[in-house]
């Protein structure tokens, strides 16, 4: 059984920076926000949360690993009262012409990841909020679990590090390279130095 001193369970929990929680706004089947709540937990989120919902977790049975009592759970009444950490991005999860074709999209570190409710999407005023919408390119849309799934799915493999995909089925797959620290860069306001240690 993985445990804290487990070495995946830190490869896990050390290597991705930032953190992520996930929620919806508006709710019509409790089912399927039970059903994101326990990816959610399952690919490390830090927190879940509604806006302007009513969740029971009793009744989202699918919710098998009651996420409520193992992750801080926010249920905001109106947009207004939404209340996310300092410098926690807001991403909307919504098909748009604007939005950004998710394997394009760069995530932030930190950030929070909302839906719209089955029947109707994100509403604009919420939208107007996100500092960023994201769409997922299928042939019609997902079911919100599953929309939330993938976007968390391409979260992890767009900021963890993993060995290379071989070129061909069933190939060896390549080990994750060993990390090396390089000079140290100072930033300055329209200016990069890179110090050298040579000097």
């Amino acid at each position: 059984m993985a445990g804290p001193t487990d070495s995946k369970f830190h490869e896990v929990h050390l290597v991705m920076r930032g953190y992520f929680g996930i929620g919806i706004e508006g709710l019509s089947k409790p089912m399927n926000a039970g059903n994101l709540y326990r990816s959610a937990h399952a690919f490390g989120a830090s927190f879940v949360f509604t806006v302007a919902s009513s969740y029971n977790p009793d009744i989202g049975k699918s919710d098998t690993s009651n996420v409520a009592e193992q992750l801080p759970f926010y249920s905001f009444d109106t947009i207004e009262s939404m209340c996310l950490p300092q410098d926690c991005a807001l991403v909307g999860i919504e098909i748009t012409d604007e939005a950004t074709e998710l394997p394009s999209f760069c995530h932030p570190r930190c950030v929070a990841y909302v839906l719209g409710m089955e029947r109707g999407g994100l509403s604009e005023r919420l939208t107007d909020c996100c500092e960023h919408v994201v769409k997922i390119p299928t042939l019609f849309s997902l079911n919100l679990a599953t929309a939330g799934a993938v976007v968390m799915y391409d979260r992890l493999i767009s900021m963890r590090r993993f060995g290379a995909r071989p070129v061909f089925p069933g190939g060896v797959v390549e080990p994750i390279p060993v990390h090396t620290f390089g000079d140290p860069i100072i930033r300055r306001k329209n200016k990069t130095i890179k110090a050298s240690k040579d000097k």
